[in-house]
């Protein structure tokens, strides 16, 4: 915690995060996230030449000019408006719970217009260039049933066929267990966001693919005294880490070679263009990705008019 901030502050903040993590159930990256953007507001208006040997609390202080100053000096330092927006948030969200709790009033923050975010289409594959990488992938599994196949390599496949089959997150595949999966009905339950829990259903490659690694090359890596319920596992046999995925995901988008899409989001960006592009109903996809919004969903509907209109000028004699 910076050192300029109050006691009381600090003790606030952590009061907040414990909330969040507590009753909101909200994911460490995000506690982080909001304890980094409040601590970072109490800092720089401590520092403030009006505040400087005021060490009453700035939360119970703070004002809507006070905030808006706050956004202006960081826009002018030159953060994203993704960044100032995400601290909009933060903040509001904040001053409304301290006013649930009486510390507060008001909320200052309530008339506090966060910066449109910029619009930014996601990276995603063709459907030829995934076609490409899965082939690849493919090529290094013994043709026969798996079994002479090094195991990373099965491993491999698998998951990127389910990542592309389903579209989920990093740290919901790094997250799945044996028991999340359903081969009867070739279905995966995932944890995502919130700890909400979603079933999504396989394609019958990445089925084949999953049992494949299961069967022929998870139990490789496994020494005989390990026991992890975990599906996927890194060469000393413990459950993947997140940056572990990255890597196998980023690789495979490399050796592709005529493409600058990268970060292994891109496999859930080209599964929901692909949908989309095949006609899935967008609420339909709004389910499978975990999205709470439709309109974070409704942001691929883009990608693909973007698809369909560089094709309509490519074929149409008169485009």
């Amino acid at each position: 915690m910076a050192s300029n901030i109050s006691s009381h502050d600090a003790e606030l903040i952590e009061e907040y995060c414990h909330h969040l993590a507590h009753e909101m159930n909200r994911s460490e990256h995000t506690i982080r996230s909001y304890r980094s953007d409040l601590t970072g507001l109490a800092s720089d208006l401590q520092s403030a030449p009006s505040r400087e040997n005021d060490q009453n609390s700035i939360f119970r202080q703070i004002t809507l000019a006070d905030l808006r100053n706050w956004l202006a000096q960081l826009t002018h330092h030159g953060m994203s408006r993704t960044t100032l927006a995400r601290k909009t948030t933060s903040v509001r969200q904040f001053m409304a719970w301290l006013v649930r709790h009486g510390i507060r009033e008001d909320n200052p923050a309530a008339r506090l217009v966060a910066p449109k975010k910029a619009s930014h289409l996601p990276d995603t594959l063709s459907q030829a260039q995934m076609r490409q990488a899965l082939e690849d992938l493919q090529a290094k599994v013994s043709p026969e049933d798996g079994a002479s196949t090094e195991p990373m390599a099965l491993r491999n496949l698998a998951m990127v066929e389910i990542l592309y089959s389903t579209g989920i997150r990093v740290a919901e595949l790094e997250g799945l267990d044996i028991d999340d999966v359903d081969f009867s009905r070739s279905m995966i339950k995932v944890t995502g966001k919130g700890n909400k829990q979603r079933v999504v259903p396989l394609t019958n490659p990445a089925v084949k693919a999953l049992e494949t690694w299961l069967q022929h090359g998870r139990a490789k890596v496994l020494s005989g005294d390990q026991h992890t319920p975990a599906v996927f596992l890194g060469v000393r046999g413990k459950r993947m880490g997140a940056r572990q995925i990255r890597e196998v995901v980023n690789k495979v988008l490399r050796d592709l070679g005529d493409t600058s899409a990268s970060g292994v989001h891109v496999l859930r960006h080209t599964a929901a263009t692909h949908l989309l592009d095949g006609g899935a109903d967008l609420r339909s996809v709004q389910e499978l990705l975990g999205h709470e919004s439709l309109q974070t969903t409704q942001l691929y509907t883009h990608v693909s008019i973007d698809r369909l209109r560089q094709g309509y000028n490519q074929a149409h004699p008169r485009a």
